[in-house]
């Protein structure tokens, strides 16, 4: 059993060293992510998150980036990951196809609707977005018949750094109600939570829970699983389930780190936070000034008025009667210089500029294309555009991508959803298996692959005429093989290797006998004009 009081004590250190951040992500939250602000402030369920805001662009900016990134490095009607060894090249066809089958079957098991894998993704890309960070876990489900993803709130989850540089031990807050702890805990509960089970009243009273993912090492008990997942309940540190895991149980992708912190920050809502500040300064004073220009202020001349102002449509204000409106109106509009207004809006739009520059969506938009454009300056404004945005999508697809495959994968092996240990291809035992992503970014890449091999084909014909060996410096067959594989043939389409040998085999042995067949009939051919040249020597000796 594991030391609950030592690893109670290392969860709450990491909660206080925290705690500083929260109000950083409050305010984060304000401007950009108001459905999410509740880090040192809670709200009920009627609260209206926009009330303290004058414009929704700052939102509409982190809302916009935070959508992209499922479109650009999880696109749906693609096959957007591939599972590859380092040994790839060199791997059988056999290994091939069933690394391309265990592909196919963890995308049907993550895109299953019960695992929930796109709503907790769309959760935490917009976490990541506003926060630099998000906290997804992978776990199978109570039955242990499908997997099931959830996004966690950052308010609730703290960590440190492991040797290795990666987020572990990872601690979480957890407040289920009673009745749901004991189903999910099945009935293995302290007496005072069976005390609120056995009143109706209380059986759905919140139940403060502690989960701690810690390396098997700092734990008494050995564990054959490089990490130990801990339930415990903090009133009673009674522990509601602690098991050997595979994985991390938790995937922290993280935008951009800052030496000395396990945390990282958001590049996009840092750049962006002073001039959401401004903005929202600036719509407001816009708005009083247009409401003024619009519905000015009234003068009144004191004690000519008799009544209150009425400005609505058909209000009447009276005005006494022995007041002489030789002295100047009794009633009139404050006259309001509104010159400025034009040049506030001209501020406004340079803040609005400065916040989508901060979010990149002045980059991940395609470049305009003119119609009159050639082929070649098409190329090259797609060449830059890919420049532009892969050193910003990149780390993103393979560190949260990649931890959610990875973790995903170790699952479902674990799980049996490959088949048996016993059926996988020896050569696959022990490997290092990681992915590699299909997204409209690597795509281009790889069609740039399939345009190299075009080009080397034509600079081969042009070449041949002169020198009639050129061919034999590239493996036309590899050059293709690996051209195809690029651009996403599926494996089951090829023939291996083997197969092919043996095919060019026969096609050899075919052109031998044909050839000797060739030579056969010659002979032939020869020996019929030399039989028939003897004959007519023959009858020609004897008509002698």
């Amino acid at each position: 059993m594991a030391n609950i009081d030592h690893i109670h004590a290392m969860g709450e250190r990491a909660f206080e060293k925290r705690g500083s951040l929260l109000s950083l992500w409050q305010e984060i939250g304000d401007h950009f992510y108001p459905e999410r602000a509740e880090f040192i402030t809670f709200r009920s369920l009627g609260t209206d998150f926009a009330a303290n805001l004058t414009t929704s662009f700052p939102i509409i900016a982190r809302r916009d980036m935070g959508d992209m990134f499922a479109s650009m490095l999880r696109p749906t009607d693609v096959y957007w990951f591939k599972t590859v060894t380092n040994k790839q090249d060199s791997l059988s066809m056999e290994s091939k196809l069933f690394l391309e089958r265990a592909s196919k079957t963890q995308w049907n098991a993550m895109y299953d609707r019960a695992a929930k894998f796109q709503r907790a993704t769309k959760e935490g890309d917009h976490d990541y977005t506003a926060f630099g960070q998000c906290v997804i876990s992978k776990e199978l489900n109570t039955d242990k018949n499908h997997l099931y993803y959830r996004c966690w709130h950052l308010r609730d989850m703290a960590w440190y750094e492991d040797e290795n540089g990666e987020p572990c031990p990872i601690f979480r807050k957890w407040k289920p109600d009673a009745n749901r702890l004991n189903q999910e805990m099945r009935g293995n509960v302290s007496e005072a939570v069976k005390d609120l089970l056995s009143d109706p009243k209380k059986m759905f009273e919140p139940v403060e829970v502690h989960h701690a993912v810690v390396p098997a090492h700092m734990v008494e008990k050995k564990w054959r699983t490089p990490y130990v997942s801990i339930f415990y309940e903090l009133a009673t540190k009674h522990v509601l389930r602690e098991e050997g895991v595979w994985t991390k149980v938790y995937s922290v992708p993280r935008w951009q780190t800052v030496s000395g912190s396990q945390y990282a920050y958001s590049p996009a809502t840092i750049a962006a936070l002073p001039d959401a500040r401004l903005i929202q300064q600036m719509t407001l004073v816009l708005l009083e000034a247009g409401e003024k220009a619009v519905n000015p202020p009234l003068v009144a001349t004191q004690e000519a008025v008799r009544t209150d102002v009425h400005q609505f449509a058909g209000g009447i204000t009276w005005v006494d009667a022995e007041y002489d409106e030789r002295l100047g109106e009794a009633l009139r509009p404050m006259t309001i210089n509104s010159n400025g207004i034009p040049h506030g809006l001209q501020m406004r739009e340079e803040i609005k500029r400065a916040i989508e520059s901060a979010f990149y969506l002045d980059k991940i938009g395609l470049p305009q294309m003119n119609g009159d454009m050639t082929a070649f300056e098409t190329a090259q404004r797609v060449k830059e555009y890919m420049r532009k945005i892969i050193p910003l999508f990149s780390p993103i697809e393979a560190d949260y991508n990649g931890s959610i495959c990875e973790d995903t994968f170790t699952l479902l092996l674990r799980g049996g959803a490959f088949g048996p240990m016993n059926q996988i291809p020896e050569e696959l035992l022990g490997e290092d298996i990681r992915f590699q992503f299909r997204s409209p970014l690597s795509e281009n890449l790889d069609r740039q692959k399939a345009q190299s091999f075009a080009e080397a084909k034509q600079m081969l014909s042009e070449t041949i005429p002169l020198d009639q060996t050129v061919p034999r410096m590239i493996d036309i067959r590899k050059a293709l093989r690996d051209t195809l594989e690029g651009i996403g043939v599926p494996i089951a389409w090829f023939r291996d290797e083997e197969e092919m040998q043996a095919m060019d085999k026969k096609d050899q042995e075919a052109a031998q006998m044909q050839q000797a067949l060739s030579v056969m009939d010659a002979g032939a051919q020869v020996a019929d004009t030399m039989g028939s040249a003897a004959k007519q020597f023959s009858q020609a000796g004897a008509m002698q």
